[in-house]
């Protein structure tokens, strides 16, 4: 297996080649990313990098798409003071405090109070956040849905019901035929408007189920900056999770 790279539209594309016995060059871009050219031992390779420079556009194009669904790295969390913890779009320290009262999370002034009866305990803990952030998330994402679906609801499209879930790979989906936006646990750390940016897309997507040209446009013409939120999701908020 031998590493190449050539230029294309100012960026630079990495490709491996492998050498097999096949009688055309192939191409392919997997799932991670990574970008395959297998061709036999007569090919050459000047001839092989001018085939992949041919392709630059339908590569990036694909990286593109697989980009968009890679799994979320989750980092690895202690539950102890000082942990940064993001919601609807800020960053907030969290301070655990022992109590003898009723175990609770809430938020104030820019830190999350996490009351539990033993802090070493790492499980509670971690339930008694990810309890919280789910209520939050329960109550934010209807009131997109709210807020969303007027949008919509004069081009037929019926109210559907929202469902949570920790996705790895988007960040919602649309259930046609069950009626349902899913949506994924951690959009919560997303900034309100980015959220009814997702809530919208799968809208849309209860009167166009696929990612053709009248999606985009009913898309753009019902969020015109829907490109920039979306940005802000993928270049900001994952990075954080």
């Amino acid at each position: 297996m031998e590493k190449h790279q050539i230029e294309y539209a100012n960026r630079v594309i990495d490709f491996v080649l492998k050498r097999k016995n096949v009688k055309n060059v192939n191409l392919n871009v997997k799932p991670d990313m990574t970008i395959e050219v297998t061709a036999n031992d007569r090919v050459p390779i000047d001839f092989i990098s001018d085939f992949v420079k041919s392709k630059g556009s339908w590569i990036l194009k694909n990286v593109g798409q697989f980009k968009e669904v890679q799994p979320i790295k989750q980092s690895v969390r202690e539950y102890v003071s000082g942990e940064t913890f993001r919601y609807l779009g800020k960053q907030y320290r969290l301070r655990v405090q022992e109590t003898t009262e009723e175990e609770t999370v809430k938020y104030f002034r820019g830190f999350i109070y996490l009351y539990v009866k033993d802090a070493d305990n790492l499980n509670r803990k971690a339930k008694l956040m990810d309890e919280w952030y789910r209520k939050k998330a329960h109550l934010t994402f209807n009131e997109s849905l709210e807020k969303m679906y007027p949008l919509v609801q004069k081009y037929g499209v019926e109210k559907p019901a929202v469902d949570i879930r920790l996705m790895k790979a988007r960040w919602g989906s649309a259930l046609t035929d069950k009626k349902t936006i899913l949506l994924n646990a951690e959009l919560i750390k997303a900034p309100k408007y980015c959220i009814d940016y997702v809530v919208l897309h799968e809208l849309i997507h209860f009167k166009y189920n696929d990612h053709s040209e009248k999606f985009y446009q009913m898309l753009y013409s019902l969020m015109p900056d829907w490109e920039k939120r979306k940005a802000i999701l993928d270049e900001e908020v994952v990075k954080d999770l």
